[in-house]
């Protein structure tokens, strides 16, 4: 089963996906990180999603080849976050058509797996070119993954509503 947790930044949409795949597991499920440390305050706030998890999982850290990770296990996995991962690949050059590739492979691996993103789809156009580039590709990878996936929840306030 495949399903996607999506919501504004800080909107307890991974709290709520942690706590999902937790209850729809019976074996320690892998969280695989995707978070590229490029300052001191993305690395707190990485060690305060570490202790709060504790040893709920086995935590993966990979920022680009998600699927390579992935490819041979068999246990279920929460994808922690799609939007920093789309970010990782912008920085390191890659295209649009490469992130399409690279989900769509994930999407035909067989454990059940859980994707976290951020909606970032409600705010104004930006004078940027990067940001604008950044906010399609995040757009049009929300709508392949919840395409394909059964679940889909939307998260606000951190409630979770099931979407789909």
């Amino acid at each position: 089963m495949k399903t996607l947790f999506i919501g504004g930044i800080k909107s307890g949409k991974s709290s709520n996906a942690e706590k999902f795949i937790l209850t729809n597991t019976k074996e320690k499920p892998i969280y695989l990180a995707t978070t590229e440390f490029f300052d001191d305050e993305m690395s707190q706030k990485v060690l305060h999603h570490q202790n709060l998890r504790g040893d709920s999982f086995v935590t993966l850290e990979e920022p680009l080849f998600l699927y390579k990770v992935l490819e041979t296990e068999k246990r279920p996995v929460l994808i922690e976050c799609i939007s920093m991962w789309i970010n990782n690949m912008l920085y390191h050059e890659k295209t649009y058509e490469e992130m399409e590739t690279e989900i769509t492979k994930l999407l035909t691996l067989k454990q059940d797996m859980v994707f976290v993103i951020n909606d970032v789809s409600s705010s104004v156009v930006s004078d940027n070119t990067l940001v604008r580039e950044f906010v399609n590709i995040n757009g049009m990878l929300s709508q392949l993954i919840a395409k394909m996936c059964e679940n889909v929840y939307h998260t606000v306030a951190g409630i979770s509503s099931k979407i789909k």
